[in-house]
């Protein structure tokens, strides 16, 4: 009796472990395939041939533009009017340059108020964008219309060469408050002409769209048809200038494109990588507007 007690007991240990094997491999094999099919930002199976024309069209209908804009589609266009305003805060002052001074820093600038103003932006972009035998090379000026209304322009300042995040500065006012070069939307307005633009990725555009952890969302289109993200990708997590081509782009699935698009990522740097340096797409130079001249 004693015997056969034992043989039960092992009998039934000997399940037991069979059943916790089998209950591991099984985990295993869920948590597998969760990761498995998830995309990552440069996995090989979430590009897509660069040669291939994608419709936007219809994503881009979806975006949430500013109310502040016009947005219209016709002939495989995106059509889209602003004023340039853009549709968050702005700092109420500036620090610019002095006269004959291209590149300031605070003994080369002086303190105005915001020089902001109305602009007259009607850009017709294509909705089906595709990758260029080369690129051109993003000028100074408009680059890329966000959806807050204002510009995008290269990581540059007038010289072609000083990045503009990585030479911010301030200046205090007769009442002892930091007036910045750059404002904490990653933008500021030509003194002349008043035309607020941004030079890296801007919180004020993404809060819009996106959460502090998911993936990021349209901001914006290059002026190539190429839709502009924030630094974030479909998983939430942060995607390294490193990752990116010479342009910030990088075929890989989106939120409004699951199975990838090529697109350009604004990273969370404040070296020449935080804005577009180049082009990948065929470029209406029509469409480009020259950043003021100083005077």
């Amino acid at each position: 009796m004693h015997n056969k007690n034992k043989k039960i007991r092992l009998m039934a240990n000997l399940i037991l472990i069979i059943l916790i094997i089998t209950g591991l491999i099984y985990l295993g094999y869920s948590i597998y395939q969760y990761y498995s099919t998830r995309y990552t930002y440069n996995s090989p199976a979430a590009t897509v041939n660069l040669k291939d024309q994608i419709d936007m069209a219809t994503v881009l209908k979806n975006v949430k533009w500013g109310d502040n804009m016009t947005v219209s589609f016709s002939d495989g266009q995106i059509r889209l009017q602003a004023d340039g305003i853009p549709n968050h805060k702005r700092d109420s002052q500036y620090a610019v340059p002095n006269a004959q001074v291209v590149v300031p820093d605070a003994s080369t600038a002086h303190i105005i108020a915001d020089t902001t103003k109305a602009q007259t932006y009607d850009f017709k972009i294509t909705t089906t964008p595709k990758v260029a035998a080369t690129k051109t090379s993003a000028p100074l000026g408009s680059i890329g219309l966000m959806i807050s209304g204002s510009v995008l322009f290269n990581p540059y300042e007038g010289d072609g060469k000083t990045v503009a995040m990585s030479s911010n500065f301030y200046m205090l006012d007769s009442k002892g408050n930091k007036v910045w070069f750059v404002d904490e939307c990653s933008a500021h307005p030509t003194p002349d002409k008043g035309e607020y633009h941004y030079h890296a990725v801007s919180s004020c555009v993404t809060s819009e769209v996106d959460t502090d952890t998911g993936p990021s969302h349209i901001t914006g289109i290059a002026m190539d048809g190429f839709p502009i993200y924030g630094f974030r990708d479909i998983n939430g997590n942060k995607v390294l200038a490193s990752q990116l081509d010479e342009c910030n782009g990088i075929t890989s699935p989106t939120p409004e494109f699951p199975n990838g698009i090529y697109h350009y990522v604004l990273p969370d740097t404040t070296d020449a990588t935080s804005s577009i340096r180049c082009f990948s797409g065929t470029v209406d130079t029509s469409q480009l507007r020259k950043m003021p001249m100083m005077r």
